[in-house]
């Protein structure tokens, strides 16, 4: 695959504040947009992509990334399920030649594994800790993924899932015939081995944004939750926040995140996915394998989440 990096763009960020009284809760709270490190990681080259910047936001010495520091490299790219910019366009699964996509040794005498991955919209794969793949398209347009890598069981899954804005550290995008719109995210997977996506995966949030009322941001033991909040599009910028955590260096392997809140599930409804072939198209290597999409308990809110899974 082609891409096009943009060259570094940088634009004033918002004025950060501290958090008022009214938020109680272990997130940084930064305001205003991020400072744009690149204005685009990604140019569809048969098709049309949105913009995907990334960004910084920064208070208090505290540093974040936005919406998330990734490895996104051309020799990570997962193998493409269905790539429209690629020109990868089956119609099924018939049409996938499975022998072509390469194996990633975790274990030498383990067991090669085929997974089947749609995520709304970029993710980062590892297995036992290390990486598997990194989805070649960060924001749009849709696309799913194959990958395959031989372990041994049991063995952990860890995904790190993004759904991607356009107005850097504000988590909006221009939808709906809104200028800065909150999108939503989702991810499904299946493995080969019987492995599906579902509300037993842990999930957690990272990476929160637009938050205008912060009042409505709570937290119950590890659970950061933003459901009463504001999810509304609007055509002009107000004074946003954004929840920003540390991610733990070792929270690909440490069991301890496997106790982080379940999952939420979503349906093909909710998510949104009947006119995305990327989707559709394997439908049954999908939910036809029993996997259901899932995501923290705020599927337009939360823009990292990171998930973790124990396959016995």
């Amino acid at each position: 695959m082609q891409f096009k990096l943009c060259p570094l763009v940088l634009i004033a960020s918002f004025a950060t504040t501290a958090a008022p009284v009214s938020y109680n809760g272990t997130a940084q709270v930064i305001e205003g947009q991020a400072t744009v490190t690149k204005a685009n990681l990604f140019t569809c080259q048969h098709g049309q992509s949105r913009t995907s910047p990334t960004g910084v936001k920064s208070d208090n010495g505290h540093e974040f990334t936005v919406p998330a520091s990734l490895q996104y490299q051309p020799q990570y790219f997962t193998a493409d399920l269905y790539n429209e910019c690629s020109g990868v366009t089956p119609t099924s699964i018939a049409e996938v030649d499975l022998s072509a996509v390469p194996v990633i040794e975790v274990d030498n005498d383990g067991e090669v594994i085929t997974g089947y991955i749609f995520a709304d919209n970029y993710f980062e794969l590892f297995i036992n800790g290390k990486l598997i793949g990194v989805d070649p398209i960060p924001f749009t347009p849709f696309n799913s993924n194959i990958v395959r890598f031989k372990v041994k069981k049991p063995y952990d899954i860890a995904i790190k899932v993004v759904d991607w804005e356009e107005n850097s550290g504000l988590g909006t995008e221009n939808n709906r015939g809104k200028q800065y719109h909150p999108g939503d995210g989702g991810l499904i997977a299946s493995f080969s081995d019987g492995t599906t996506t579902h509300a037993e995966w842990s999930a957690q949030t990272f990476y929160t944004a637009p938050i205008y009322d912060l009042s409505c941001a709570t937290e119950v033991g590890q659970q950061r939750l933003t459901n009463n909040c504001n999810t509304e599009g609007r055509n002009s910028y107000n004074r946003a926040y954004s929840l920003h955590w540390q991610i733990p260096q070792d929270w690909q392997t440490n069991n301890e995140y496997v106790s982080w809140p379940k999952s939420v599930e979503f349906t093909e409804q909710e998510i949104g996915v009947d006119n995305k072939k990327a989707y559709m198209n394997f439908q049954q290597q999908f939910s036809g394998s029993g996997a259901a999409f899932i995501w923290s308990s705020n599927v337009i809110l939360d823009n990292l989440v990171l998930f973790r899974y124990h396959v016995k």
